[in-house]
């Protein structure tokens, strides 16, 4: 029987996340992922795509603010919710990917300090919980689902069988096995085979109270992030194109144009408020409508 076997969020868009035993499910995914985002000075997303180093952000929660921290940087905290932002935040026009906007600054502090850490000129975001961004609806179809900072989508979701089938892959040609982070899902599912994620039209988890509904939308095209190593901040020196090198022979998917499938972009389908606990039954629906 599959069960939940990991649960990470992402505060901070691109920066570490934060393994945890619970999440609660809200209308954007789980709780506090992607609440914040780092840009440039004009508000335009930075990924580790660009600035591998982010990957050294750690993040943890104290009881009313989101601590930060990197390596040679001091701790640096701005409050979890967004009445306590000094004063009146500004609202910055956000830019992720093709679309814009409005979000909440937080403050000449936070952007000082990843102006020092980045050796650029950043800023610190913070998503406008009165803004309704949605998933594409060309993947989501009659779901009306709602995100914040995230690529696309609010959950992503892997099989710990498909990481599993690519460390075989990857230590049958002589390199080295690589842990789950690289990939940055929300839910981890064991006890499926490899890639069954990719045919499930609906995961059911009975949560106590309430049934939660996820149903994957879009597989989960991937860029360079996967060969950067989430310790380092750097692509591995021995095996620097990895996993993409490895994907490259068995994973272009066609409904994404050729592009690298690792995983499922998924979205809410019922179980607002809900919390996520590892260890909790999956009942997985198999469709192979697709």
């Amino acid at each position: 029987m599959p069960i939940l076997s990991e649960l990470y969020v992402y505060p901070i868009k691109s920066c570490a996340g934060v393994k945890q035993s619970r999440a609660r499910l809200t209308q954007w995914g789980l709780e506090y992922d992607r609440n914040w985002m780092v840009t440039d000075s004009h508000g335009h997303f930075l990924t580790q795509r660009e600035f591998s180093q982010l990957a050294c952000v750690k993040v943890a929660f104290g009881p009313s603010e989101l601590l930060i921290s990197a390596p040679a940087m001091p701790v640096l905290r701005t409050p979890l919710t967004v009445s306590a932002l000094q004063h009146s935040p500004t609202v910055i026009p956000a830019q992720i990917w093709d679309e814009q906007l409005p979000a909440l600054d937080t403050g000449d502090e936070t952007a000082a300090w990843f102006s020092e850490f980045l050796g650029t000129a950043a800023r610190l975001l913070r998503f406008d919980p009165t803004v309704q961004r949605f998933a594409d609806r060309r993947w989501s179809g009659e779901i009306k689902a709602t995100t914040q900072f995230t690529d696309g989508f609010p959950l992503l979701l892997i099989g710990q069988g498909s990481l599993d089938d690519l460390n075989l892959r990857l230590t049958r040609k002589g390199a080295q096995p690589l842990p789950i982070n690289r990939f940055r899902p929300n839910m981890v599912v064991s006890g499926m085979d490899a890639y069954e994620e990719d045919y499930v039209g609906n995961f059911t988890i009975a949560t106590g109270d309430l049934e939660v509904v996820i149903r994957p939308v879009k597989p989960c095209p991937r860029c360079p992030i996967p060969t950067i190593n989430q310790e380092l901040g750097q692509p591995d020196p021995a095996q620097p194109n990895e996993p993409t090198d490895t994907l490259a022979g068995y994973r272009a998917n066609s409904r994404l144009d050729g592009g690298l499938a690792f995983g499922q972009n998924a979205v809410l389908v019922e179980g607002l408020g809900a919390w996520l606990e590892v260890g909790q039954t999956v009942t997985a629906e198999l469709d192979f409508a697709d």
